[in-house]
């Protein structure tokens, strides 16, 4: 469900289905799918001054959209996070996955995908 204030068939409410789809093929859970698709709706109301009510930050900082990993850091492992990596095994019904760090879940979710 879209944030308070956003109407069902807008730009934002596909905004919002279309970040909180790519979140959930990202393997984040529901919950977490939903908070960051609304947060991101909310940054750009407020950017645009589709809000009542905005912080700085909202209004002068980059877009989410364009922002992308600039702020994740420069170093460490990039790609998709543990959680993510094992909520993929676990639809793979990998073995044994509990155990596993991140690189360990990276190559056997890679060889049950045949990469």
């Amino acid at each position: 469900m879209p944030p308070r204030g956003v109407k069902k068939g807008t730009k934002r409410a596909r905004q919002y289905e279309h970040v909180k789809e790519s979140q959930l093929e990202q393997g984040r859970s529901e919950d977490r799918a939903e908070e960051i698709a609304a947060r991101t709706v909310n940054k750009e109301r407020a950017r645009t001054g589709e809000a009542k009510t905005s912080s700085r930050t909202s209004r002068e900082d980059i877009s989410s959209g364009r922002r992308g990993g600039l702020r994740s850091g420069s170093g460490g492992p990039r790609g998709q996070t543990r959680e993510q990596l094992y909520n993929q095994a676990k639809k793979l019904n990998i073995q044994g996955r509990s155990r596993m760090n991140k690189r360990q879940l990276v190559a056997a979710v890679n060889r049950k995908q045949g990469r």
